[in-house]
């Protein structure tokens, strides 16, 4: 790769490579520890002399700027980079709205310092260890022949063909999703997907019906395409339907394993959820995002499988299933904004990527997809025995469990008052990772509580790590 510099004329050859040199390094252009060319090679890159370009290294050298190794070249040296120019954010014509984009919370991203204790509870995160490496490394070998055969060229926005056959049986198979594989788009994660419908059903002042407590980075996403977000309450049967106001035109739920409480929606407030949309001329947004483990009770229907009208976009993801690094998703859209939500992900990103799609077609159509959830639901209905177990005897106390049938967190509430802040952090010390769920409520008082992943931890490690928090609240 060529380094970029550009000389002008015949004059003063050695102070233009010098300043230019001197200007990328001093701007961050050319990083700390970065190697130059050999002289030799820049010379006949910019059809100089060898020697103009080995006095113009003298000189930054001198100055601090280079540093030469014997046998291994100059590279550029520790010298302190120019001040950033100074930030004109009031000035530009776009400063509210990127103010409004920069002042955004963001509670779900990066949280530090999560991942980093010895006992994870870290919600929505599958088991690193249970990640079936050999297969998925087959897989993705596979990919790897069929991209050394391809043109090389763009893909299918939809996604590739074999992959949308592979998603749309899995989904039938395992959520009696009704569906055909040109129903299938598939996306960069659920988010994306959930990006894809807001973009083409909302508007400025759009009324969205969003459940409360709910997923931030969802409502967040509505919010930011400028729609009327209304929370709508939640109680032991899922959405309050009766909530929901006129002039909606965007519902969110999670039916199957409600974030973050898990409660399953009944299916009688199901039926009223689509009686009501239909009623309303609204979109379903149905984020199927863990309901793959199931522990107890008989499975429920999804919601697009009970949909007679055409008003459920169904979101599945492999990043509960699989690992979220993939970034793989799909959306199961319903006729009425098929094309257009295919349209606006060709604007947007083209297409996800072939290699990863590849590889997960092969992945589902080998039966290893089914073969991982299996060999995954055995250890996640482990821990939450143990977690059940645990909140249910010595912790009593202080949490009750919600009822959950699937998925991989469970939600703990506080039966008293507690100061969560303190247990958070003390137990932060003691090497446990604890996530408290006020942050999931906007439109009411946050309710005190514990949300549980259990797709991080170990087995092993719950019953030592529930000790500690026993301890702690004890000691508080």
């Amino acid at each position: 790769m060529e380094l970029h510099v550009v000389i002008e004329g015949d004059k003063d050859l050695t102070g233009q490579l010098y300043r230019q040199l001197r200007q990328a390094i001093t701007s961050g252009r050319l990083a700390t520890g970065e190697k130059l060319p050999p002289t030799r090679l820049l010379a006949e890159q910019l059809k100089l002399s060898r020697k103009t370009v080995a006095e113009a290294y003298a000189r930054l050298t001198y100055d601090k700027l280079l540093v030469g190794k014997v046998g291994s070249g100059s590279f550029v040296g520790p010298a302190a980079h120019a001040a950033k120019p100074a930030h004109l954010e009031s000035t530009i014509a776009g400063a509210a709205v990127a103010a409004r984009w920069r002042d955004m919370p963001t509670p779900l991203r990066h949280p530090s310092p999560a991942g980093s204790a010895r006992y994870e509870y870290i919600g929505g995160t599958p088991s690193r260890a249970l990640f079936p490496q050999a297969d998925w490394r087959r897989c993705v070998l596979h990919a790897l022949r069929q991209a050394a055969k391809s043109r090389g060229m763009y893909g299918e926005t939809e996604g590739l063909p074999e992959l949308r056959a592979a998603i749309a049986c899995h989904a039938a198979f395992s959520r009696g999703v009704r569906c055909t594989p040109e129903d299938v788009i598939v996306t960069t994660g659920a988010q994306q997907a959930l990006d894809l419908v807001a973009r083409v059903l909302v508007e400025p002042g759009s009324t969205v019906a969003f459940e409360e407590p709910g997923y931030p980075p969802a409502r967040q996403l509505l919010a930011a395409q400028g729609a009327k977000v209304v929370g709508i309450p939640v109680d032991a049967q899922g959405m309050q339907v009766a909530h929901i106001p006129d002039g909606t035109r965007l519902i969110y739920v999670t039916p199957a394993h409600q974030f973050p409480l898990g409660m399953p929606m009944s299916a009688q407030r199901r039926k009223d959820l689509l009686m009501r949309a239909r009623e309303l001329g609204a979109i379903i947004i149905e984020d199927d995002y863990d309901s793959e483990f199931r522990y107890e009770g008989r499975p429920t229907d999804s919601l697009q499988s009970m949909d007679s009208d055409g008003l459920v976009a169904f979101v599945g993801t492999f990043s509960k299933t699989l690992s979220p690094e993939l970034r793989l998703g799909y959306l199961i859209a319903p006729p009425a904004i098929l094309q257009a939500v295919a349209v606006a992900k060709h604007l947007c990103d083209w297409h996800t990527s072939m290699p990863a799609q590849w590889a997960l077609a092969k992945f589902i159509a080998d039966g290893a997809l089914a073969k991982h959830i299996r060999r995954c639901h055995v250890e996640y209905a482990e821990r939450r025995r143990l977690i059940v177990q645990r909140f249910s005897s010595d912790l009593a106390p202080w949490f009750e469990l919600v009822p959950a049938q699937a998925g991989i967190h469970m939600a703990a509430m506080c039966r008293r008052t507690i100061d969560m802040d303190t247990l958070v952090r003390l137990a932060r010390r003691a090497e446990v990772g604890l996530y408290c769920i006020d942050g999931f409520y906007h439109f009411t008082p946050a309710r005190q509580g514990l949300a549980l992943g259990y797709g991080a931890i170990e087995s092993a490690g719950i019953n030592p790590s529930l000790d500690r928090v026993r301890d702690i609240l004890e000691q508080m």
